[in-house]
């Protein structure tokens, strides 16, 4: 049982794994305050009117918050890695904290852009603004008149107010526009204490050295690339050969003619070998050894994706 809680804490370790991750969330957030800006000044126009201010500004704020998670979703390879993991061998290999946290590295590298998106709404101030003027009590306003009330206050953002009004709209702006912001930089404030604590449980909890991790995120990217890059050269020539079986010849580019003499494809990988490729990876050690990915795995022949005998299982997933 112990053994098996140790093997858990170290799966703690699921965001930014490298600098790749870092340089990447880093995009992503600059994206997103650019996105933000360009909405906040083409798009954003508050209809300054009662009970329609309050849903369009959260909509301005929500909708596109919503829109670029599931966005960070779609392009994260770990969601379409546990879909694979799911289809073809169920969860059973996979603890529940090693489920979960799966899930929480999914959500976590998905949330970066609507954190960013939230905060920039909420550094500038207008959609909380839109949403909230209405609601402000004129009885908290020191000499508000009494005629006036939620109609006129709901027109604050749009500058559609009476004259004698411009002091009381000044101030409820100024009020809104404080909390507003005093709420970004709360939620920054969260965010930059939530990945600390993070990257100090991701250190902690590992059990590779920084240089094996180093390398291990060096072997993952050079095998991704290499693999897409045969994989297109292999596609291309299994291709060529279809398509001249067919037609008796095919028309060939000097590029593509040296390829098809240079590498002669015989035919295509079984789906048994493809399933055992796919899917989500957790770092293991076989008999002291490293083994770095699912290709790498099924090279050396080691089967099952669980802990065996001879093979020791470390829970650490692959960013």
């Amino acid at each position: 049982m112990a053994a098996l809680i140790a093997e858990n804490f170290r799966f703690l370790s699921l965001f930014f794994k490298s600098k790749d991750v870092m340089i990447f969330n880093g995009l992503v957030a600059l994206g997103t305050v650019g996105s933000e800006e360009l909405f906040s000044v083409v798009a954003f126009n508050c209809p300054c009117s009662p009970a329609r201010n309050y849903i369009y500004g959260l909509a301005a704020i929500g909708v596109p918050a919503l829109a670029l998670f599931l966005i960070g979703v779609i392009w994260n390879n770990h969601t379409w890695n546990l879909v694979a993991e799911c289809h073809k061998r169920g969860t059973k290999n996979f603890s529940t904290a090693a489920t979960f946290l799966l899930f929480g590295s999914i959500m976590g590298r998905a949330a970066v852009a609507p954190v960013t998106w939230s905060v920039i709404s909420l550094l500038r101030g207008e959609a909380y603004i839109c949403a909230l003027s209405e609601f402000v009590r004129p009885s908290s306003l020191d000499r508000f008149p009494a005629e006036y009330g939620a109609e006129v206050l709901a027109r604050f953002p749009c500058k559609d107010t009476p004259a004698n009004l411009t002091k009381f709209r000044d101030e409820v702006t100024r009020r809104l526009r404080y909390e507003s912001q005093l709420f970004g930089w709360l939620l920054i404030g969260i965010v930059a204490v939530l990945v600390f604590l993070t990257k100090c449980l991701k250190h902690c909890c590992s059990p590779l050295s920084y240089r094996q991790e180093a390398y291990w995120a060096q072997y993952r990217s050079n095998e991704d690339k290499l693999f897409r890059r045969t994989a297109e050269v292999h596609s291309r020539i299994l291709a060529a050969k279809n398509v001249k079986h067919f037609f008796g010849f095919v028309a060939l580019d000097k590029e593509e003619k040296e390829l098809v003499q240079e590498f002669p494809v015989e035919g295509v990988q079984p789906s048994p070998q493809w399933n055992a490729i796919t899917g989500v990876y957790i770092y293991r050690e076989n008999k002291g050894f490293p083994l770095y990915s699912r290709l790498h795995k099924w090279a050396k022949g080691v089967e099952g994706n669980g802990p065996s005998p001879e093979g020791h299982e470390m829970l650490f997933l692959a960013s």
